[in-house]
């Protein structure tokens, strides 16, 4: 049988320059248009606009574009205030009015709902605002060298794993917003070359750094950094990736979560790092469990105390769980520092069994639960089984919200408020609480 040459019908668009309208934004805020019947996503484009693009990656289902003009523009659309901004993958949504962020991450939690067939109309409160600038008090700065050793410090380009070169970072709490510049100077003047990995930036009345090192350091260098940090008031902590060592005097950690409670931390634990959102954070969550005096709460996923103090100072008595057993004894420092007897906390892991645990055997009448971005589904699925009437769920991720939001409203929660917090402004990021009752 003779073979005959076909022709392919298929469209190379790869590399292509095609014009388009934005009709939506995806879930991380990028605009979204259709070209040959596919979606095409478009970084920086807005809902409205018509967008000049170029196809820099095709699949069988969607393509992706680079913007490279707008022949119209959205009346929502305003000039990012940091100049880094478009190569910076730090922020995503500087080119959007921030009442439209805001708008955009009710409708993306909102959509997440939905899709797990949620389909009641959510009650939302007011969203939690501590601010469009300057709210990070703890980040991550990076460090790349060149090939000539000269370092390049500061954070990862969008949608790759090199470095943008920062002078100033406008999301940073004031007292580093400026700092790359007097740290590539002293990096510039180490004898031991290409020794620091990362450096860590916390800001809790004091700014501390912890410095990943990668070489040890030369008698030269420790002084060359003492030097530095007494010009710009730092204390510093060196990180060889075993152990970390004070290089200059450090004053414990600590930051308030009310006017008379305090929280002591190592440099190494989690904590939020938008600190004016999470004391607002706080004094909603109490706000909204209406606390009283002869309650008892659960609070799973503790960590340190975070709401555990706050909510132990106004009821009769309050558990901790969380499963590391050195956050444990943190949260029982920090009860016992602050003067709250009524406090008792306890390792377990949430994920697994944990319902015959002693702890868990009274009746509470309020639970609150903060967990990490996996959500907490396998807690869930065993704290449904004791009804507890009231329950505050503060999400980092509202796609795990969602799906665990489905499964309390399948065994007879209602949900009573619901409202997010932009504790990262000017990012896709969202975080949301969720107030559930159950009668």
């Amino acid at each position: 049988m003779a073979n005959f040459f076909k022709a392919s019908t298929k469209k190379h668009t790869l590399g292509q320059k095609i014009s388009l309208v934005i009709e939506r934004l995806d879930l991380n805020g990028c605009g979204v248009g259709r070209y040959q019947n596919k979606p095409v996503f478009v970084a920086g484009a807005l809902v409205g606009e018509t967008a000049k693009v170029q196809v820099i990656e095709q699949k069988s289902k969607y393509l992706r574009g680079r913007l490279l003009a707008l022949e119209n523009e959205s009346e929502h659309r305003v000039a990012p205030f940091c100049r880094h901004y478009q190569k910076c993958g730090g922020c995503d949504l500087q080119h959007l009015a921030y009442q439209e962020q805001l708008s955009f991450k009710e409708h993306k939690v909102a959509q997440l709902f939905a899709r797990n067939q949620i389909r009641e109309a959510l009650p939302w409160q007011p969203p939690l605002l501590a601010g469009e600038r300057h709210y990070r008090r703890k980040a991550r700065i990076g460090v790349q060298y060149a090939k000539d050793g000269t370092a390049i410090i500061g954070f990862r380009q969008k949608a790759t794993n090199d470095l943008v070169a920062l002078d100033t970072c406008p999301v940073l709490v004031e007292p580093v917003t400026g700092i790359f510049a007097p740290l590539k100077l002293l990096l510039a003047g180490l004898s031991v070359k290409k020794a620091i990995g990362h450096i860590e930036v916390l800001v809790t009345g004091h700014v501390t750094l912890i410095v990943r090192q990668l070489k040890a350091l030369s008698e030269e260098d420790k002084a060359l950094w003492r030097q530095v940090a007494a010009e710009h008031n730092w204390q510093v902590i060196m990180d060889n990736g075993k152990t970390l060592a004070p290089l200059t005097p450090v004053t414990p950690l600590s930051y308030a979560v009310t006017d008379d409670l305090t929280i002591s931390f190592n440099s190494s634990d989690f904590i939020q790092v938008n600190h004016a959102m999470n004391v607002q954070m706080i004094t909603r969550a109490l706000d909204w469990l209406a606390l009283e005096s002869r309650d008892k709460v659960l609070d799973l996923f503790c960590g340190l105390g975070n709401f555990s103090l706050p909510v132990a100072a106004r009821v009769q008595e309050l558990v901790g769980v969380e499963g590391v057993q050195d956050m444990v004894v943190r949260a029982e420092e920090n009860a016992r520092d602050n003067g709250l007897e009524n406090c008792r906390f306890y390792q377990a892991d949430l994920n697994a069994c944990w319902q015959e645990q002693p702890w868990a055997g009274q009746d509470f009448d309020k639970v609150l639960l903060d967990p990490a971005r996996a959500g907490a589904l396998a807690a869930l699925e065993q704290l449904v089984k004791f009804k507890i009437p009231i329950l505050l769920y503060v999400s980092c991720d509202p796609a795990t919200l969602a799906r665990d939001s489905k499964l309390l409203l399948d065994v007879g929660y209602k949900i009573e408020k619901i409202a997010i917090m932009d504790m990262f402004s000017q990012t896709k990021h969202v975080e949301t609480m969720v107030l559930f009752s159950h009668h």
